[in-house]
């Protein structure tokens, strides 16, 4: 196991999925079991994540450009905290259940799909 594999274990293992890992996107359209459910729902939201980090490039250009940069990147902090503690919320109903982790991904997978939008509409017109 690779670096990068052994991180996103850690990390899926810390969102309670459990040992089941997708390998792929089609194991993911029809996940049968609640570890596959939970291990597509963390693939899901680090495709969200990486859309965002790639976002946030030219929105901290322009930001910087406009004079802006640094309250753009106190926000996006803030935000950070925000989504982490709202979907820890919106999951907690479900603490130690095997389900939990699923609501937390999905949850994170949304708010981090949304804030993306909102850095592609930063720039100029």
């Amino acid at each position: 196991m690779g670096p990068l594999a052994l991180a996103a274990a850690v990390l899926l293992g810390s969102l309670g999925a459990g040992p089941a890992q997708a390998q792929s996107a089609a194991e993911c359209v029809s996940p049968q079991t609640q570890s596959l459910m939970n291990a597509c729902a963390y693939m899901k939201y680090e495709q969200a994540d990486a859309a965002l980090n790639a976002a946030w490039k030219p929105a901290k250009a322009f930001g910087d450009e406009i004079g802006k940069g640094d309250a753009l990147l106190t926000a996006q902090r803030t935000w950070i905290a925000y989504r982490d503690a709202a979907c820890d919320a919106h999951a907690s109903p479900y603490e130690g259940g095997s389900i939990q982790s699923l609501i937390r991904a999905n949850c994170l997978s949304a708010l981090t799909a949304g804030r993306t939008r909102m850095l592609l509409e930063f720039h100029g017109y």
